[in-house]
């Protein structure tokens, strides 16, 4: 085994050392993040030590309600692919693994290698792998055996998927990892499109479950392994969330806060309706289309600007 981690760190290095390899494969350009950004040896990497006990505690806190949103997906999508002798890991942002399932026979099998609860698997700490290359390139990845960066990481494959917030941020990944040698590209391909289907799922829950209070509206035009391209649109109809796949899909700004916007301007339907559909949702919508100002919310219904304050205190708005 030396000798085989041996050739496989020369070749590591080989390939970062080539002038033309990064171009021609998202792997190699993996392979020169860790060595030339991160500084990291292929042959000098130990194992992904977990973190205290105590440390995983505040870390898993820190991820709130997402833990526990994920577990069923985590759970039914273990069951369909824990009997091939595969490892499921949910990690974090950074790469902390923060759930585990594998089966009693293959748990220590997986321990060794470094997947367990509160090991850090960010692309600094290990170079190219399963969880940290997803985080990095927030895309789903397949990383085969040799592919790791680390020569002791060859001896697992790693399908990942991304899990973004409900800011469009990367939040988190899922991952599957096995370390059997007769996987093949084609049950490869099958894993990690199981995986990139619980991925979506988890990130639709923790969008809807953060506007629990909310109307959720799907978005139009979701095209297939696309994310959800879904709408949080509030008792006015106007939208005050929006998926990454859905604010990249309708140019709304990805990472940060919506500013409310009528549903119908958001989805090319615009429309100033009048004081017969109800005051509120009438002045608030003007208000969301004028950016908050009062004088030019007004214009756009008709109205003076006098007029539309005294609608406001009436409906019980501020400006």
């Amino acid at each position: 085994m030396a000798d085989e981690g041996y050739r496989h760190g020369e070749f590591v290095l080989r390939t970062v050392r080539s002038e033309t390899a990064a171009a021609l494969s998202p792997v190699a350009a993996s392979w020169c993040r860790s060595a030339l950004r991160y500084g990291l040896d292929p042959d000098a990497l130990n194992k992904a030590d977990p973190v205290e006990a105590r440390t995983l505690a505040m870390i898993r806190e820190a991820s709130g309600a997402l833990p526990l949103i994920a577990q069923p997906v985590v759970d039914a999508l273990f069951g369909s692919v824990g009997r091939s002798g595969a490892c499921l890991l949910l990690a974090n942002g950074d790469g902390v693994v923060l759930d585990m399932r594998a089966s009693d026979a293959e748990h220590e099998v997986f321990v060794s290698h470094g997947l367990a609860l509160g090991a850090g698997w960010g692309e600094d700490l290990q170079g190219t792998n399963g969880i940290g290359t997803c985080l990095v390139e927030q895309r789903p990845v397949t990383i085969r055996r040799d592919e790791h960066f680390a020569s002791r990481n060859t001896g697992v494959s790693c399908m990942a998927a991304p899990i973004f917030d409900p800011q469009g941020q990367i939040m988190a990944a899922l991952n599957v990892s096995s370390a059997r040698r007769d996987l093949d590209e084609a049950m490869a391909l099958l894993v990690s499109a199981l995986v990139h289907d619980a991925a979506r799922t988890i990130e639709r829950d923790v969008f809807c479950q953060s506007f629990a209070d909310a109307r959720i509206v799907l978005a139009p035009g979701e095209r297939p392994g696309s994310g959800p391209s879904l709408l949080a649109v509030d008792r006015d109809d106007l939208v005050i969330g929006a998926t990454r796949t859905a604010r990249r899909r309708l140019g709304m700004e990805v990472g940060a806060r919506l500013d409310p916007r009528p549903l119908g301007d958001v989805l090319g339907q615009p429309g100033t309706g009048g004081f017969d559909d109800g005051d509120r949702t009438v002045l608030r919508q003007a208000l969301a289309r004028a950016g908050g100002n009062v004088s030019a919310a007004a214009r756009l219904l008709g109205i003076g600007r006098a007029t539309f304050y005294r609608r406001m205190e009436r409906v019980g708005l501020t400006a």
